[in-house]
């Protein structure tokens, strides 16, 4: 079954590449081992400083894609099985059933969100390590001790973002490919509706008010993530 868009698989790609190009050429930069093999550092802080203004390009490109709109709706909304989701996380529980989730489960949501602040956040403190004559001194030196160590929040962000990837050989072909198992979906995200991948983006199991009724499976959601809720209680 579809998943991804091509155009969604696109942005997730360049993004990838762009960031992870952002993140080596920074380890160039900060760790004398690194820098010695590759030398040439003027090089690469060219690279760095492109990569890092370039990153948030591919997702304003993306913008175009009905699709990849609909998808940062989802993320940007976070309904009653998002809250019941991070409170079995926090339990560290792991049972499929008490995690509830849409196309997007919490945890995704909230990496999303915290990279993309990120990603601005860094460009703007590196503009100002950039272009010195932006900002007095004391900014700078502000902006460089936030560049550093949100770079280091940021590298532990995306270890565990792969680490998770590489656990979950079908949400890697769903991203690789753009389709998933119907039998993945319904086990990791029950509460997600295909049928709506080009809707308006609502997954709380509450419906948008057109045409909602005991057949079309939003009474159903209501119904699981109330279960749930009341188990977690």
């Amino acid at each position: 079954m579809p998943r991804f868009s091509p155009a969604e698989r696109w942005v997730h790609r360049t993004t990838a590449l762009l960031l992870g190009m952002c993140v080596f050429s920074a380890g160039c930069l900060y760790l004398p081992a690194l820098a010695e093999l590759v030398g040439r550092r003027a090089l690469v802080v060219t690279i760095h400083e492109w990569t890092g203004i370039l990153t948030p390009v591919p997702a304003l490109l993306g913008l175009v894609s009905r699709a990849f709109r609909a998808d940062l709706t989802r993320i940007n909304r976070f309904g009653p099985q998002d809250g019941v989701w991070l409170r079995a996380a926090l339990r560290r529980d792991h049972r499929r059933q008490e995690r509830p989730a849409g196309k997007f489960n919490a945890g995704q949501k909230l990496y999303a969100s915290y990279i993309a602040g990120a990603v601005l956040v860094m460009a703007g403190t590196g503009l100002l390590m950039w272009f010195t004559g932006l900002a007095p001194l004391v900014w700078r030196t502000s902006a460089t001790f936030v560049h550093d160590w949100l770079a280091l929040a940021v590298v532990a962000v995306l270890i565990g973002h792969i680490g998770k990837a590489f656990a979950d050989p079908e949400a890697r072909r769903g991203m690789r490919t753009g389709r998933v198992e119907r039998a993945w979906a319904a086990r990791e995200h029950p509460l997600w509706r295909p049928d709506e991948d080009h809707g308006d983006g609502r997954e709380d199991g509450r419906g948008d008010g057109h045409g909602d009724g005991p057949g079309d499976g939003h009474a159903d959601a209501e119904h699981q993530i109330g279960g749930h809720e009341r188990r977690v209680r």
